[in-house]
């Protein structure tokens, strides 16, 4: 948000500097960002003063130039060559001394330097109107007034404004401060606590009174819960004209560009008082002002010549035929004010916050008007901003105000009551504060104190101060008023032993993450929001379960995520259409769902590996990273929890085209595996990307601080590995379950740790390596027992799955 300072002194006298002034609006909570310097006319026409031609001649040597004497006004006439053609003796005009800087069309800056031009000297240069930045002309030299004296500063004549533009970081709550006048009610109070006895002067509507009632419109608020308050008047006879200079320059200082007189004139006020205007073309309305809802699928064209479909909750501005303009939003390309226009209908109304927010994101429109409606405007100054507006226009475009101002307030918006204790006070700011000084501090910020008591004061918030409902936001006013810097310090250092177990969430999660760091992953956070369509991709993932948001910023973040899978592979695709395609990824992250019994979060832990193992180097050679590396990265990662007794399951999730999950008991804890084809294609990823979700709240309560001792086995255990080339169609949970079947009791654990297809295969084969864990409790077993249980194995895959070794 941007405040003329010139502005602000025109509610506050003060003088000030405006790093003082900023200064004291940020210790007020609106934080002051920078302080620029505006001028009407850029260089604030600095060295141009007015000179008074006294000789012009020919110049010998230049058909096209003259030789001019001009007096600055400091006794010695200087010589200056010039090119116009109307430049004669005797006129007063502008000249820009030695030294003096201007700016050509694109804004470069050249100084004026002492110079020949065809061998005669030149001490100057006398100017036209776009070489000062004052106009477009440049036929000539201009012509000054010939009353003026010579050495006159131009910045004078021509009455150049010099600003200091506030840049204010407003907070969203402080829908308050979002004007001139909002604004120096904060700085009124934050200078009557320094001590600084001022005045807030507001802008008189006393001169305000119907001039001839020859144009009544009516109002029809058909929706008073929509719109609570709603104003009308009509002015005739106006001409719609460029605003006068000290219109635009204040427009121009907060970074608006001026239009016309009418539409400059409901800017102003806005930014002036923070109630929102709108001027319509009177005679472009038929019969009355209807204030109403339309059917959904109406169609309406907008002011930026865009046909837009309303919602049946958008609220309207109607006349008896049709919309005129979507209310608190935006104007209608029909309805608006032109050149042409020489009566208007000036509406000045208060609007519903939440119907005007979700206006605007439907129709993704942000306007200055709706910027403040959503957030809450003062509803009390709603007739007053109408009268100040009308007044203006009558000043800068004419015309006779021609109706009685219409007033249509069904039910008064109430302040707010709230009751404040002193005690309560005390405790939050840590420090006692003088009764008298709270209650000055209240008083000037507009709350009424309604009684006082030893315990407290009963308040009357006023309405505007939406942000004010309770006794804590009171004790916040108070403070930033007061001044944070005003609290002292207590020299008294206090300190809680606090004796955290050694499994809390945070804690495993830093000794997690700082292992895979060191692995080479980079945590990433997505965010919980997403596409709907997401759940289509698994049938796993229910769309009644969806966690849908009422009011979306867009379709594509619509819906709260059910599943870590589908944002990693977003970051995936994102990297890799950037070159960077060999990623190592995790995030610690919660899912949502709507279930029967209500809504539920689960946390979560998601890997991601894709690409190559390494980077390519000289001195090794490239490799693909595999299921066994990802596979490791997960084991270590339950190793390092301490996590054991687990088995080795086949994956039931079809996101995956092969995989395992692992469980303790009967409880899966990680799922993890190669991610299918068809969903790395909807994510534009061609390359194989390994995926690992972690279920980090059962985790949790798995990990158990309790140090246990079992007997080392006195028998030793046997690993055989085989390598499998089976068909594509062929899972590993047939294998698994195969080979569970065929030796019960010595067969102690399966691991499948690598997939492969590709090269040197036959068509349609993938290869499947698998470790076989056998262990007899009682002795030690023979080459003979393993070699029979693992011929076993394999005439079994080669009997039910047509498998062969690799």
């Amino acid at each position: 948000m941007k405040i003329s300072y010139n502005w602000l002194k025109q509610f506050i006298k003060i003088d000030w500097k405006s790093e003082e002034t900023a200064a004291l609006l940020t210790d007020l909570g609106l934080e002051v960002e920078i302080v620029e310097k505006y001028q009407s006319v850029r260089g604030g026409l600095e060295g141009i003063v007015v000179g008074h031609v006294l000789t012009c001649i020919q110049h010998p040597d230049a058909d096209r130039l003259k030789i001019t004497t001009v007096d600055l006004g400091n006794g010695v006439p200087v010589q200056i060559v010039c090119g116009a053609s109307n430049v004669a003796a005797g006129q007063k005009v502008p000249v820009a001394t030695i030294g003096t800087t201007l700016y050509d069309k694109e804004g470069v800056a050249f100084s004026i330097k002492k110079g020949k031009i065809r061998g005669q000297e030149s001490h100057g240069m006398i100017c036209a109107e776009d070489e000062l930045g004052l106009g477009e002309s440049h036929d000539g030299i201009m012509i000054l007034d010939d009353s003026l004296s010579p050495g006159t500063p131009a910045a004078t004549v021509f009455k150049i404004e010099n600003d200091e533009v506030f840049e204010i970081g407003l907070t969203p709550n402080r829908a308050d401060a979002m004007s001139h006048l909002g604004t120096a009610r904060d700085l009124r109070a934050g200078m009557l606590q320094s001590g600084v006895s001022v005045e807030l002067i507001t802008p008189s509507v006393s001169n305000f009174r119907v001039d001839k009632r020859t144009l009544k419109i009516d109002i029809d608020l058909k929706e008073p819960k929509l719109a609570p308050r709603y104003c009308g008047v009509t002015i005739s006879g106006i001409e719609v004209k460029p605003s006068p200079a000290w219109l635009q320059n204040r427009l121009k200082a907060i970074g608006l560009n001026p239009k016309n007189n009418i539409v400059d004139v409901t800017n102003y006020v806005l930014h002036e008082l923070g109630q929102p205007l709108h001027a319509f073309d009177a005679a472009k309305i038929n019969g009355k002002i209807v204030v109403q809802t339309l059917p959904a699928g109406t169609k309406f064209v907008t002011l930026d010549d865009v046909e837009r479909t309303l919602h049946e909750e958008d609220l309207m501005i109607c006349d008896e035929k049709g919309p005129l303009c979507i209310a608190g939003v935006f104007g209608g390309k029909k309805s608006g004010v032109s050149e042409n226009t020489n009566s208007i209908f000036l509406e000045s109304a208060y609007f519903d916050p939440v119907s005007i927010r979700k206006t605007a994101k439907r129709h993704q429109l942000n306007t200055d008007a709706s910027f403040r409606f959503e957030r809450g405007i003062d509803p009390t100054i709603t007739e007053y901003a109408l009268k100040r507006a009308a007044l203006l226009i009558q000043e800068v475009a004419g015309g006779e105000i021609t109706s009685d101002l219409i007033n249509v307030y069904p039910k008064k918006i109430e302040n707010f009551n709230v009751f404040l204790n002193f005690s309560n006070v005390d405790k939050i700011i840590g420090q006692q504060l003088p009764k008298d000084i709270i209650k000055k501090i209240l008083v000037s910020l507009d709350i009424k104190v309604n009684s006082v008591s030893d315990a407290g004061l009963g308040l009357t918030i006023p309405n505007y101060r939406v942000d004010v409902q309770r006794e804590i936001d009171v004790i916040e006013e108070i403070l930033r008023v007061y001044g944070y810097n005003n609290i002292n310090f207590s020299n008294k250092l206090n300190a809680t032993v606090f004796n955290a177990p050694r499994n809390e969430d945070y804690k495993i999660q830093n000794t997690i993450a700082s292992q895979l760091n060191s692995q080479g992953f980079h945590e990433m956070m997505a965010n919980s929001l997403t596409t709907a369509s997401y759940v289509a991709l698994s049938e796993q993932l229910n769309p009644s379960h969806n966690v849908t948001m009422l009011n979306p910023l867009s379709a594509d973040l619509s819906t709260m995520r059910q599943s870590l899978l589908f944002s990693g592979l977003e970051a995936v695709s994102y990297n890799i259409n950037r070159k960077n395609a060999d990623l190592k990824l995790f995030e610690f992250g919660k899912t949502y769902h709507n279930y029967l019994a209500g809504y539920e979060e689960k946390k979560h832990m998601s890997l991601f590996l894709s690409g190559n193992r390494n980077q390519e180097n000289w001195t090794s050679v490239q490799k693909t990273s595999d299921f066994f590396l990802f596979k490791g990265y997960v084991s270590g990662i339950l190793s390092r929890l301490g996590i054991e007794k687990i088995k080795n399951l086949p994956v039931t999730s079809d996101v995956f085209s092969e995989g395992i999950a692992i469980e303790i008991g009967n409880e899966t804890i990680v799922e993890l595996g190669v991610v299918k084809k068809s969903i790395l294609k909807h994510f534009g990823i061609k390359q194989e990307v390994f995926y690992a979700d972690f279920n980090w709240d059962l985790i949790l309560k798995k990990i158990s601080i309790k140090i246990k001792y079992v007997e080392i086995p006195k028998y030793p255990e046997v690993r055989r590995d085989l390598a499998l080339l089976v068909d594509q169609n062929v899972t590993y949970e047939s294998i698994y379950n195969i080979a569970r079947q065929t030796e019960k009791s010595l067969l102690k654990d399966i691991d499948l740790f690598d997939v492969y297809e590709g090269q040197n295969l036959p068509e349609g084969k993938k290869s499947y390596a698998l470790s076989f864990i056998i262990q007899d409790n009682s002795k030690t077993l023979t080459d003979v027992q393993i070699d029979k249980i693992m011929n076993k194995l394999q005439k079994n895959f080669e009997t039910e799955l047509g498998a062969s070794l690799r």
